[in-house]
C-alpha cells in the first residue's frame, strides 16, 4: 500500500456526507455477544482515524463485535511481523489490509487463512479482480480498497488535457515531467507495455521486460523529477514548475477543488489501478469474526461510504453503488484500468530493481 495514504486522508474528510442512511446487515445472533472482538490492521494516522470514526464504530453497532484497530507500518514491515508472529502461533492482528505484492508473498508461506466463500455472501458484489486466490483456488484475500494513479497536468500550462500516456514520450514535454521513482510503485513498465507494446502480457518474459525498459528510457529527457516525496511533486504541479506527471487521482481532484490549476486525466489506455486486500493470519483464533467483518466491508453501502469519506475507489461493481456520477468520477473511472503485474514484483524483484537502476534511475 502506498505511504501517501497517511498524509492525504486529512483532506479526504471533506468528501461525502457520512454514514447516514447506510443499511446494516442483520448479523447472526450468535455473534451479538459483546465479548466478541477482532483486531484489524490498517495504516496509521488519518487513515486509521477515518476507519475508527466512519467504519469500525458502526460495524460494532451492527454486529456486537468490538474492533481493536492496529496501526500497521507501511511497506513490507508488517508482512514480516505477521510471518514471525505466525511462526510463534500469535497474531498481532486477525485481519490486515495488505498490498497485492504482500498478499502474494504471504501466499508463498501459506500465511493467510483460507476464506470460506459461503461465509462471505457479499463477496459476490466484488469485481472479480479483487478476489485473491491461492494457486489451488483457495481464497487468500478480499479487496478492501483501491485507488488510481493517473496522468496529471497543470491547467495553466496545458490548456487541453492529454488523452494518452503517450504524452510522456512527446518531445514537446522535455523537462516537464514528475514520475514516481521506483519500479515497484510507479508501474511505468505496465504503462509502457500497454501504450507501446500491446499490453502487459509483453512483460511475461525477461526479454519483454528489457524491451519495455528500453522504451521507457526514451522518456528520461522529459523527466524533471523522479519523486519519492509525493508532497514535493504535488507542490511543483500546483505551481506549474513541473506541469505534467503521474499522481494520485483523488489527491489531484481535492487540489483542484481547493482552487489549484491542476487536473487528473484517465488516459485512453486506462489509469493505473492499485489496491489493498483484507487477509486473515493463519494464527488468528477469530476466523468467524473475521469472516463477518470482511463480508460487512463488501457491502456496496460501505464501499460507497469509503469513497465519500476516505477517497478510495470502490471494489464492488458500479451498478450496485448509490454514488452519483460526480462522486464516482472523484475516485474512479469506467475506462478499463491498467492492472499492475504484481506477480513480477514478487518473483523478479531483484532483476527488476537491478535493471531499473541500470536503465532508468542510473
Amino acid at each position: 500500500m502506498r505511504d501517501i495514504l497517511n498524509a492525504k486522508l486529512g483532506r479526504r474528510a471533506v468528501l461525502g456526507a457520512g454514514l447516514a442512511g447506510v443499511s446494516m446487515l442483520a448479523m447472526p445472533a450468535v455473534l451479538r455477544a459483546q465479548e466478541k472482538s477482532l483486531k484489524v490492521g490498517v495504516y496509521g494516522g488519518f487513515f486509521k482515524d477515518s476507519f475508527d470514526k466512519n467504519i469500525f464504530a458502526d460495524f460494532t453497532k451492527a454486529t456486537g463485535i468490538a474492533v481493536e484497530s492496529v496501526a500497521e507500518p507501511t511497506g513490507e514491515a508488517w508482512l514480516v511481523q505477521l510471518e514471525q508472529a505466525a511462526r510463534a502461533g500469535a497474531a498481532p492482528a486477525d485481519v490486515s489490509m495488505m498490498s497485492q505484492v504482500a498478499i502474494l508473498k504471504g501466499q508463498a508461506n501459506d500465511l493467510w487463512a483460507p476464506l470460506d466463500a459461503a461465509k462471505l455472501p457479499n463477496s459476490k458484489n466484488l469485481i472479480d479482480r479483487f478476489i485473491n486466490k491461492y494457486p489451488d483456488g483457495r481464497i487468500a484475500g478480499i479487496g478492501a480498497v483501491s485507488w488510481y494513479i493517473t496522468l496529471v497536468t497543470n491547467t495553466d500550462v496545458y490548456k487541453e488535457a492529454p488523452t494518452s500516456w503517450a504524452a510522456l514520450w512527446d518531445p514537446a514535454n522535455a523537462d516537464k515531467l514528475g514520475l514516481l521513482a521506483l519500479v515497484s510503485n510507479s508501474f511505468l513498465l505496465e504503462v509502457t507495455a500497454k501504450t507501446h507494446l500491446g499490453g502487459t502480457n509483453a512483460l511475461d518474459t525477461d526479454e519483454g521486460i528489457i524491451k519495455a525498459l528500453e522504451k521507457l528510457a526514451e522518456v528520461k529527457p522529459n523527466v524533471r523529477l523522479w519523486y519519492r516525496d509525493e508532497a514535493q511533486f504535488e507542490q511543483a504541479l500546483k505551481s506549474g514548475e513541473i506541469p505534467m506527471g503521474q499522481y494520485y487521482h483523488d489527491v489531484t481532484g481535492l487540489a483542484a477543488a481547493d482552487g489549484f490549476p491542476v487536473r487528473s486525466t484517465f488516459p485512453k489506455e486506462g489509469g493505473i489501478l492499485d489496491s489493498g486486500s483484507w487477509a486473515v493470519s493463519r494464527a488468528s483464533e477469530k476466523t468467524e469474526e473475521a469472516h463477518v467483518f470482511i463480508d460487512y466491508m463488501c457491502q456496496p453501502a460501505i464501499q460507497a461510504t469509503l469513497s465519500r469519506k476516505v477517497g478510495t475507489s470502490p471494489t464492488v461493481k458500479r451498478d450496485l453503488l448509490d454514488l452519483t456520477d460526480q462522486e464516482f468520477a472523484a475516485v474512479s473511472s469506467d475506462i478499463e484500468p491498467i492492472i499492475p503485474r504484481y506477480d513480477l514484483y514478487q518473483s523478479k524483484s531483484d532483476f527488476l530493481n537491478q535493471k531499473w537502476t541500470e536503465m532508468i534511475a542510473g
